[in-house]
């Protein structure tokens, strides 16, 4: 690194907290910026960390560096980002760009050699700083929909020198929107066991009412005690259908302001979070992400900027007031909606009981609990708040409770399996039950006698089997045939219980690299990689399940 690039690093790596630069990034696409997904968006145990751009529903449009920098990290996965690069900029800035097809010239040279010189598909590398330096408009990409994709687009990434993601509209890309924020439903929750919500101690979904200039009102709220609420909202920008996420969320009581949440930047470490930021019951029973607008013990969440009474309001006797919120995008287009509520007294209080036979498990300390041939441990802070847990056995299966409730640190699930063979041992492992009733492959480990994973999911486990190696079918060649005009060589694999975990293929018994789509199934190999030189070609695939069972194809082709 040169010493020009340090001061720049010194200069602009410790100050911009408090202003962000306009004009430093350009956009990394040619096209129109349209968004299928916005920064802070909610998403399965996690915040969104970056903007999803639209690709016109095609892969392989260029992407082009945003500034200069240099490439500082690529990461190669079959799940996740899938291929993803990472540059760094001398104002100390990071930007990202994820589900990648491939790389460009260079940087894609470097990537394969270095995938062959380690025989294998997933790679991360961290090239030295002079290795791949990059000039603003440098082409460095192409769009893909590799990893855990759903469509074709690019996850463009800012991130400060922390690491921490940034709001990319912070920097100046520009998102047409002229469209107010959507209110899909509003929540009002008792928050502890004194107080309650139109006679209910459970959350109450409140009636909205839409107003002739776009905003709402709720039917009255008759409350005692502390409540909070919540909010479902999305946002969606212009030239496109998607409900992605709102910028800013804003409540007030009687005219006080009680708490700000903006989605400008969070940290990776806190965005598991968000399970404790959401309704997250409702949302499993409803798959609808309920926003809880006031601040439980253990949410230490940095998106909620200011709470006063951490977004709580105390109705007592003779009390009639209006709750308020607000809701804004980041072009300022704004929607309202007002909660009337009154006090309203309670003559018969509700006493929560709890089943005698579920188990007490504290959020403060560390439990242990066995049943049948299993142990549960559930160590400190695993769980946001004391729970009363269903946890029963019956033979091999272990009924952990149901999915309603968060788990924010891995627990530990044991069980005893003396009374299997050594070779029925090799083939089992613990997996919790999908909604077909199938088991979801955990990566287990065996001790002695005891088999163990580790989840963050509460559901039923059972202990599965599996005998049955995976197969291969050749896709777009036979065996023995001249396939002169392929450009690729591809297989299909499939694996019936716990899953495909490696493979490795071969022609004349050289390493070829063979990329992995998990959701097609198929190996592709492409012959550009000039790996054979021969006519006669022997192909050896073997591929391994994550319980070791493996198969091996093999076949022979020619090629001019």
């Amino acid at each position: 690194m040169n010493r020009l690039f340090l001061i720049f690093i010194f200069v602009f790596g410790t100050g911009f907290g408090q202003e962000y630069p306009q004009d430093y990034f350009d956009n990394p696409l040619k096209i129109p910026l349209i968004l299928s997904g916005s920064f802070g968006e909610l998403r399965g145990n996690h915040f969104h960390s970056g903007l999803d751009i639209k690709t016109q529903q095609r892969i392989g449009i260029p992407v082009y560096a945003p500034a200069d920098g240099f490439i500082s990290r690529i990461k190669v996965a079959h799940y996740g980002y899938g291929k993803a690069l990472y540059i760094k900029h001398p104002n100390g800035y990071s930007t990202v760009y994820a589900h990648l097809k491939e790389y460009g010239g260079d940087i894609q040279k470097y990537v394969k050699n270095n995938q062959y010189k380690k025989e294998t598909f997933e790679v991360e590398l961290f090239p030295d700083t002079a290795l791949l330096q990059v000039k603003k408009g440098d082409l460095i990409a192409y769009t893909g929909n590799t990893g855990s994709s759903g469509g074709p687009h690019l996850h463009y990434e800012i991130r400060d020198v922390s690491s921490r993601p940034m709001n990319p509209l912070l920097f100046g890309v520009d998102i047409p929107d002229t469209r107010k924020p959507i209110v899909n439903s509003v929540f009002a929750y008792p928050i502890n066991e004194e107080a309650f919500v139109n006679d209910s101690f459970r959350p109450i979904k409140l009636r909205l009412i839409k107003q002739k200039d776009g905003s709402y009102i709720t039917d009255t709220v008759l409350a005692s005690g502390n409540i909070g609420f919540g909010i479902s909202t999305n946002d969606q920008q212009d030239g496109a259908s998607n409900k992605n996420g709102v910028y800013q969320i804003k409540t007030s009581f009687n005219g006080e302001e009680l708490i700000n949440i903006d989605f400008n930047k969070f940290s990776f470490s806190e965005t598991r979070y968000l399970n404790r930021y959401i309704d997250y019951k409702y949302y499993k029973d409803n798959r609808n992400r309920v926003q809880k607008l006031f601040r439980e013990n253990n949410n230490p969440l940095s998106i909620i900027t200011y709470a006063n009474r951490n977004g709580i309001i105390s109705v007592q006797d003779g009390f009639k007031s209006s709750f308020v919120i607000t809701l804004n995008d980041f072009k300022g287009n704004t929607v309202t909606v007002t909660v009337p509520v009154e006090a309203k007294g309670i003559e018969n209080r509700f006493i929560k009981e709890h089943d005698e036979t579920m188990e007490f498990v504290s959020s403060e300390t560390a439990s242990t609990i066995n049943t049948g041939n299993f142990t549960i441990y559930v160590p400190k802070g695993a769980l946001y708040e004391n729970e009363y847990l269903n946890i029963k056995t019956k033979g091999d299966t272990l009924i952990l409770h149901e999915d309603v409730v968060p788990i924010h640190k891995n627990i530990s699930v044991s069980m005893d399996i003396s009374k299997y063979s050594d070779l029925d041992r090799s083939k089992v492992f613990l997996g919790r039950l999908n909604y077909k009733g199938e088991p979801y492959y955990n990566r287990s480990r065996l001790k002695g006698n005891v088999l163990s994973i580790g989840t963050r999911t509460f559901g039923t486990y059972i202990l599965a089997m599996d005998s049955i190696a995976p197969k291969i079918k050749a896709v777009n060649f036979s065996e023995g045939k001249w396939i002169s005009k392929n450009k690729t060589l591809k297989v299909k694999i499939t694996d019936d219980l716990s899953g495909i975990s490696k493979y490795r293929a071969t022609i004349n018994g050289k390493f070829i690299l063979m990329e992995y789509n998990y959701k097609k199934n198929v190996l592709t190999y492409d012959f550009d990689d000039a790996i054979i030189s021969e006519s006669e070609n022997n192909l050896k695939i073997i591929v391994t399940d994550n319980v070791g069972n493996n198969t091996t194809f093999e076949a022979q082709f020619f090629r001019k």
